[in-house]
């Protein structure tokens, strides 16, 4: 039992410390996913999203040191209630999701190892088991230093995080693991696998038939449905309203989806997507933009226009409310109108400043770090 836990002990460490990681990496990314779990048609928290950002630093900072202190067995006892009360939640979460099919990806891994809530949800009962183990076995976990040099480590791992929190929140993240990461062709990611030559992800219809005399209710899918004829059985009536679709198997699914620009009711995606050169600041939610962010935005799109450059702003807020934001901080370039979650997922700050050659991503900027124009041009 002693060898199980070590194990146990060393597994959910490291896990932890990587999961910390890769979320503290991208906070803002983790506040997202927070954001739609206390929406009201999930847990019905409202009152909770505007902290979601605060409540996603202090979740990673702590899953790091947890990890931490679980390795080098200090304060066992605490680190152990903790864990448990941390994974009985995320527990619970990830259960509800993939039940109730509300959040489709938890964010556990952020975006470098995304899990369907089914996934994410066998991860955490194994874990549950794993820190149980820890839990029931405490008399087995020694200190691996001393108390001041553990207290020492300690206190640097939160220095650090705190540290690499502030960085990316300030600027972006140290790693980018999206769609939309410098070098990627947002033309490439759009095309669906048939264009590939790839084997596409497959879909069952699922029908819930009602028997009209003795009200006997069957579900049949649509294959067969199809193969037993079940239209030609009159007695039979298909309830509309409890009609779903399921997967059938999974397949490749293009990285990009959702990227639809339009402007004055006017499909630009393709056009934007051709251009040499363009540039797209974008502040998904111009309510909760940082006005003074745009000022280096409006500096710089001056200058690029100057020099025959194109720029584009690209919001997911209501038009009328655009236009009045445009004229408080007397933007020079326009805005076309795009889904919200796709920006989001583009860059990590609101605004941000982006830059596209022929659909490839070449440049992201957040509004701290805008380069001066006369930086990019002999690149263009």
């Amino acid at each position: 039992m002693r060898s199980i836990t070590q194990l146990a002990r060393i597994l959910v460490g490291l896990l932890f410390i990587f999961s910390g990681f890769i979320k503290l990496n991208d906070p803002v990314g983790f506040s997202f996913k927070l954001d739609e779990y206390f929406a009201p048609d999930v847990l019905n928290l409202p009152f909770l999203q505007p902290y979601a950002l605060a409540f996603a630093l202090f979740v990673v900072i702590l899953e790091v040191l947890l990890g931490i202190a679980l390795l080098l067995g200090h304060w066992k006892r605490l680190t152990a209630w903790l864990l448990l009360g941390m994974i009985v939640f995320f527990t619970f979460l990830t259960f509800y999701s993939a039940y109730f099919n509300k959040v489709t990806d938890c964010g556990c891994f952020g975006d470098a190892i995304p899990l369907t809530p089914w996934q994410s949800f066998g991860k955490d009962v194994i874990l549950t088991v794993l820190i149980l183990l820890i839990f029931l076995n405490l008399q087995y976990i020694r200190p691996v230093l001393g108390k001041v040099a553990r207290q020492g480590i300690m206190l640097l791992s939160l220095l650090a995080c705190a540290f690499m929190g502030y960085y990316v929140l300030n600027h972006l993240p140290l790693m980018d693991f999206r769609a939309y990461a410098e070098g990627k062709s947002i033309t490439e990611g759009m095309k669906s696998a048939e264009e590939l030559g790839l084997q596409p992800t497959t879909y069952l219809t699922i029908y819930t038939l009602k028997h009209k005399e003795n009200g006997e209710a069957v579900q049949v899918d649509s294959e067969r449905y199809v193969a037993e004829k079940w239209w030609e059985k009159k007695e039979w009536e298909i309830q509309s309203e409890l009609t779903e679709t399921k997967v059938k198997s999974h397949g490749y699914e293009p990285p990009v989806h959702d990227f639809l620009l339009l402007m004055e009711d006017r499909d630009i995606t393709e056009e934007v997507l051709q251009m040499d050169n363009v540039f797209l600041v974008i502040a998904y939610n111009v309510n909760k933009s940082d006005a003074e962010g745009f000022a280096p935005m409006v500096d710089f799109a001056k200058a690029a226009e100057g020099a025959g450059y194109k720029t584009i702003g690209l919001s997911a807020s209501l038009p009328d409310r655009v236009e009045q934001f445009r004229h408080e901080v007397q933007t020079p370039f326009p805005f076309a109108t795009a889904d919200g979650t796709t920006l989001k997922t583009i860059i990590r700050s609101n605004p941000g400043l982006v830059w596209l050659q022929k659909g490839v991503v070449k440049g992201k900027w957040h509004y701290k770090d805008v380069p001066a124009f006369e930086e990019l041009s002999s690149r263009l």
